[in-house]
């Protein structure tokens, strides 16, 4: 007996409602807790002896390792996403000496099978600075790791970045996609990950609460455009950077403070990122303060710098000139009136 329509359309409602749910829940992004505490140093770090390395599971498969602004004042933030098949591990931070920070066996310990590294690893970075990369000495030459250079060649050829800085790179750690694009602008081999999983945005220096070091502000404001269009059609949970540098008021530390009290939430918006480029069609070059950043144009203050030092210089030099021209010329004056004065006189005729 053949089922009637009315059945084959129940059988089929019933189909789609089910393949419907299940695109759902493979899509739904997994929230995640950003609610941890962050190591803020101290005062006087001698004084104060402190674990350099703090780890918090923003979800089981996503974690956040912190470094200790007492072991360096960068006070990195990086990132370890695990997937099925390999987990990636975004910036290696600033210091290499795994005596000081054990960074690699820290990270090979929170990989499955009890840090053996069955699962391979993938290390990577956002940017070529050395607060950045200064770790990769921990893991180079480790059983089923694999270090990606952070110079320009070795990030095209990884990524396949045939025009560099258009295009978006894939990654698959296995039921886990991170897109990767580039974002030159803080230096020029910076890029930006993408978790599909969480919708986190890792944005290393380009986007963080504190300074943002712009090398070259046309580039910076450019990528910041095709990162906001890349995200137009993407849910994003937060936009986690390399470095907290503000307190809760906005206010920046001082460039290399070890204390960071009451700090700023690391996490930045979608709205932080798309009032970037407006933010750099109104910046002067040199600094302009945001309630979450700042943009700084370090090279051009320190060029700005230099060229008050030289004018102080010329000035001070300028001054001392005229003053040993006046002292000669009041010391050519007095032997002048001596000799005048102790002449022998004409006898009168």
């Amino acid at each position: 007996m053949k089922p009637s329509p009315v059945k084959r359309s129940l059988k089929q409602i019933l189909l789609f409602a089910l393949l419907f749910a299940a695109t759902l829940c493979s899509s739904q992004v997994v929230p995640g807790n950003l609610g941890a505490h962050w190591n803020e140093g101290a005062a006087d770090c001698a004084k104060s002896p402190q674990p350099p390395l703090q780890v918090h599971a923003y979800e089981p498969q996503t974690y956040i390792l912190r470094q200790n602004p007492c072991a360096d004042f960068e006070a990195n933030f990086l990132y370890l996403l695990i997937g099925s098949e390999k987990a990636l591990f975004i910036d290696t931070g600033a210091v290499g000496d795994r005596n000081r920070m054990p960074l690699a066996d820290t990270v090979l310990r929170l990989l499955p099978h009890g840090g053996s590294a069955k699962l391979p690893l993938l290390v990577v970075h956002t940017h070529k600075h050395l607060d950045h990369r200064a770790g990769d000495e921990q893991f180079i030459g480790l059983s089923g790791v694999q270090v990606v250079s952070a110079d320009l060649d070795s990030v095209r050829s990884f990524f396949g970045f045939t025009q560099w800085p258009e295009g978006v790179a894939h990654l698959d750690l296995g039921n886990r996609l991170v897109d990767v694009l580039p974002a030159p602008g803080h230096q020029f081999c910076h890029v930006v990950f993408y978790d599909e999983r969480t919708a986190l945005t890792f944005s290393g220096d380009f986007l963080m609460p504190g300074r943002l070091l712009v090398d070259d502000a046309s580039a910076f404001r450019r990528s910041a455009v095709r990162l906001i269009e890349f995200l137009k059609t993407r849910p994003v949970s937060h936009i986690l950077g390399g470095h907290i540098e503000m307190d809760a008021s906005g206010d920046t530390y001082w460039f290399g403070t070890q204390y960071h009290p009451n700090e700023r939430a690391l996490g930045l918006s979608r709205d932080d990122l798309v009032a970037l480029p407006a933010a750099f069609d109104h910046f002067n070059g040199f600094y302009a303060r945001y309630p979450d950043y700042v943009l700084f144009s370090q090279n051009r203050i320190l060029a700005l710098e230099a060229a008050v030092v030289l004018v102080i210089l010329v000035v001070i030099v300028w001054g001392m000139i005229r003053l040993v021209k006046r002292w000669r010329r009041k010391r050519a004056a007095a032997k002048t009136s001596s000799v005048s004065s102790g002449s022998p006189m004409t006898p009168a005729a």
